[in-house]
């Protein structure tokens, strides 16, 4: 009998009905659609600013993105709990998150700014809400119980990095569409920031995109999903170098390197190889393009990280940080702003290591105030005011230890680590394509974070990848064989009860035989008791 509530009707209480697969299958298409909503909602920023209308859309249409994209993945996190589909065997980097949140909270009430801190800077959207959002997206990709829906994952990461190359493509060959046509008043270079607000997050994401893209070329058997695969591969890697960024590089070398040891640990065919040149020569195309003097005004190759997380992205775009200071910093130097960024961020760390500065408030912790500062001045008018403050370290997890605290950074290492354990047992135990590609994904992102920070267009993707590698998720010729059992069981239960019913039926023919024979003998018995009439008249 289904399961109902209240006496309702079977249809009503679809959720408590709800099978593994059906909930594999709703889970899989929720995360596909909520990993996109973000960049389908930023074109409207972007086509505004583009547009220089009189009213510009601000990126709060962006986190709008990200609020649709949460809730659905919040309410299939409801139901797979619902359906207690967090074993203990993932009960653990839930519980190491789930503390990491709450540690959050705490963070927002002894933060400077209770509204920024819950919602997010203007412009960023990073606040306890966003962290919410990407806890749910964590536990829904960890409750998906079969293999088909990983596959739907990976196939909705490939669908993030092809939806950003679209504009992607456009602001290289018009710089249109985008914030970094400029990344100096006289530097035209055309920067590409898809639909991830920056070209670093750009490059974030396409690290993901590009290394799906790569392995679910080296292991597919499908010819016609490998050439698309190819090309797929192809564009990313052309993009990621017009990030002009540290992070595009090392993103580009991990992918290569992750489809090489792919093509062996899988055991593809060797031919499969040919997609690491592709992507390298692809990328090349991109270097020789713009010494070619095609691109912008420039006509040499260099990495502007400094400028473009920094000026044009921190201070000019989302007006949370305050220009550099060209006396403390070289910004054309990737590496001198990095380390800069670090260790005023340790200071930061060290002032406050429990609590932190709140969710999104960095920048608070460097601003100045004096006697004539106006108080009722906006954040986003102020805070640019003030020089050398930065309101993002390209290092997740001193930025996590400096707005939450390191009680949160704990929990969040705990967390990761978690899922890099249970996503190489689940690799070791089913050695699928499926297992081996969200694994992968998953170091690319930790170590990602080692350059790079979280936003709304990345976070998504990066902790949805977290949680499928959690995932123990069951390959779909072993669901195939437990069908199959099951019916011979089943077969062999009706054969069971039919020879049931046949030893039952001769067991009646049989008594009723016995009955037959008794009877018989009792009237024989009788017969010889009482001597007939001629009998007598004889004696």
């Amino acid at each position: 009998m289904p399961k109902t509530i209240f006496n309702s009707s079977e249809k009503s209480n679809f959720i408590l009905n709800m099978t593994e697969e059906q909930y594999t299958k709703y889970a899989s298409r929720g995360l596909f659609i909520a990993m996109l909503t973000t960049p389908l909602l930023t074109i409207v920023p972007e086509l505004s600013y583009s547009l220089s209308t009189s009213t510009t859309v601000s990126y709060a249409f962006s986190a709008a993105g990200l609020v649709i994209g949460g809730v659905i993945a919040m309410i299939l996190a409801i139901i797979g709990i619902m359906k207690n589909y967090v074993s203990k065997r993932t009960a653990f980097p839930a519980v190491a998150m789930g503390i990491m949140v709450l540690w959050a909270v705490v963070s927002l009430i002894k933060g400077c700014d209770l509204s920024i801190s819950m919602y997010g800077y203007p412009n960023r959207g990073e606040g306890l809400l966003a962290i919410i959002f990407y806890f749910c997206f964590f536990v829904t990709a960890m409750c998906i119980k079969r293999e088909k829906g990983l596959r739907t994952i990976l196939d909705g990461i490939v669908g993030v990095g092809v939806l950003n190359s679209i504009i992607a493509l456009v602001q290289i060959f018009t710089g249109e569409l985008g914030h970094y046509k400029y990344i100096s008043l006289h530097l035209c270079v055309n920067a590409a920031s898809g639909l991830s607000m920056s070209p670093l997050f750009l490059a974030m994401v396409l690290t993901l995109s590009l290394t799906a893209a790569l392995i679910g070329f080296v292991t597919s058997g499908c010819k016609k999903r490998r050439t698309i695969l190819l090309v797929i591969s192809a564009v990313f890697s052309f993009i990621m170098m017009f990030t002009y960024s540290f992070i595009g590089v090392c993103g580009l070398a991990f992918a290569v390197i992750a489809a090489f040891a792919a093509v062996f640990v899988m055991k593809a065919p060797k031919s499969r190889l040919a997609c690491i040149p592709v992507s390298i020569v692809s990328a090349a195309a991109a270097v020789a393009l713009v010494y070619s003097g095609a691109i912008g005004n420039i006509s040499s190759y260099s990495l502007y990280d400094g400028r473009i997380l920094w000026f044009q992205d921190g201070y000019s775009r989302a007006s949370a940080s305050g220009m550099y200071n060209p006396d403390v910093i070289d910004i054309d130097n990737t590496a001198d702003v990095y380390l800069y960024m670090n260790s005023r961020t340790m200071d930061i760390i060290e002032h406050n290591p429990l609590f932190g500065t709140g969710p999104d408030q960095l920048a608070f912790a460097l601003i100045r105030v004096t006697e004539d500062t106006n108080l009722n001045m906006d954040m986003t008018d102020f805070i640019p005011m003030n020089k050398g403050v930065f309101d993002k370290v390209y290092n997740e997890y001193l930025y996590v230890a400096a707005s939450r605290g390191i009680p949160s950074l704990i929990f969040f290492v705990l967390t990761l680590l978690a899922a890099l354990v249970l996503g190489r047992g689940s690799y070791k135990k089913k050695r699928t394509p499926e297992n081996f590609t969200v694994l992968v994904l998953l170091v690319g992102g930790v170590l990602v974070y080692l350059i790079g920070c979280s936003s709304i267009p990345y976070a998504p993707v990066f902790w949805t990848v977290a949680g499928a590698a959690c995932a123990a998720a069951l390959p779909e010729e072993k669901k195939k064989a437990v069908a199959a059992a099951g019916k011979k069981v089943g077969k062999a239960g009706e054969t069971v009860s039919e020879a049931k019913k046949e030893v039952s039926e001769v067991k009646e023919k049989v008594s009723k035989a016995e009955e037959k024979t008794s009877e018989a003998v009792k009237t024989a018995s009788g017969a010889k008791k009482k001597p007939s009439k001629k009998a007598k008249k004889k004696k």
